[in-house]
């Protein structure tokens, strides 16, 4: 567990019902303040990024005593800004002098990566923001938004919220695209900063090209090459003549000889038969345009289209022998029988 491997008591908080994002915080805030922490740190579960946390703390610890909130912050494009909570900042003191949540027109370039460093007595904001709504609604739900309730308030009061910008990679994981994208970055993290989790080439084989993980249980014929930008899970099975490329083999999956796997997920327990080919389209952000962001696109176009993505094994399909696979979702337990591209197989 992560409690034993890192030696950290871990807790899971259940909310009595969806309580927004900062509901969940000021519902349990006495169990937060237990211990009287300096800050606690509140991190969105569908981000991910190189997060210069330690950096953070210290910009932090060097605010006003009256700063209740420092925000992580990155930069998007204009056009992408739109997506994402936007920052007005002072650049001499990183006060946030202005917050809107998904403007319908461009407000700044500076985006919310939903991460904070948050004094506890943030909690007076979000208990303030509550009795403000229940006296407006007139009901008596917890719900909160951290983005609008207490983040635009901050910004509005002065002084009580602050910036910090990073440069490093930032993502959202709001599609099956973004956990290509993200295993890529999070490889190269490995790669600079625990190089020994990653796999090596060795004269027996097999081929690696670039960062790749692959689990100790996991068994790869030393025929196989495997990478860049490849994940193998525990207990998972690489055959012979086997090539992946930029893809996850999730736990316990099977990919037979000499298939190859290129922008795909395969799921768990899943099995890929011998001479198959299971392929999807990279959705990753334009390399041409700085600060560009991963495009949550939806599944179907305006025609009703499914728009060309990774393909997705779910858990327990099989894919027979010297069939093709491209650009679909196949939903769990599935036994295919054919070929399939553009398509959802419930």
């Amino acid at each position: 567990s992560a409690s034993r491997e890192y030696g950290l008591p871990v807790r899971y908080l259940q909310e009595y019902a969806a309580l927004g994002t900062a509901g969940g915080i000021h519902h349990f805030r006495d169990q937060i303040r237990r211990g009287d922490p300096e800050a606690f740190l509140l991190i969105h579960g569908d981000v991910c990024g190189h997060f210069p946390l330690a950096e953070m703390l210290a910009f932090h610890r060097s605010l006003p005593k009256s700063n209740l909130v420092t925000v992580l912050a990155t930069e998007a494009t204009r056009q992408q800004s739109l997506s994402y909570g936007c920052i007005v900042e002072d650049k001499t003191t990183h006060q946030v002098l202005h917050y809107v949540e998904k403007p319908s027109t461009f407000v700044s370039a500076v985006i919310n990566c939903g991460v904070y460093l948050c004094s506890p007595d943030v909690f007076q904001r979000t208990g303030a923001a509550l009795r403000d709504r229940h006296a407006l609604e007139g009901d008596h739900l917890d719900a909160l938004s951290l983005e609008h309730d207490v983040l635009a308030p901050l910004a509005a009061a002065g002084r009580q919220l602050h910036v910090f910008q990073t440069s490093h990679w930032w993502s959202q994981l709001k599609t099956a695209g973004s956990a290509i994208y993200a295993n890529r970055h999070y490889l190269e993290l490995y790669r600079l900063e625990h190089p020994e989790r990653l796999a090596r080439p060795g004269p027996e084989g097999p081929t690696i090209l670039g960062d790749v993980f692959v689990h100790p249980s996991a068994s790869v014929d030393p025929t196989a090459t495997l990478g860049p930008n490849v994940s193998v899970g525990p207990g998972a099975r690489i055959g012979a003549g086997v090539r992946i490329r930029e893809s996850l083999v999730l736990a316990n999956a099977t990919v037979c000889d000499h298939a190859l796997v290129l922008h795909s997920i395969v799921g768990l327990d899943s099995s890929v038969g011998a001479w198959s080919r299971v392929e999807g389209t990279p959705c990753d952000p334009n390399p041409d345009r700085p600060f560009a962001k991963m495009e949550n696109v939806p599944l179907f176009n305006a025609d009703g289209r499914l728009n060309p993505s990774i393909t997705v094994l779910g858990c327990h399909v099989s894919v027979p022998p010297e069939v093709i696979v491209l650009n679909s979702i196949v939903l769990p337990h599935k036994d295919l029988a054919q070929s399939y591209k553009n398509e959802i197989i419930l």
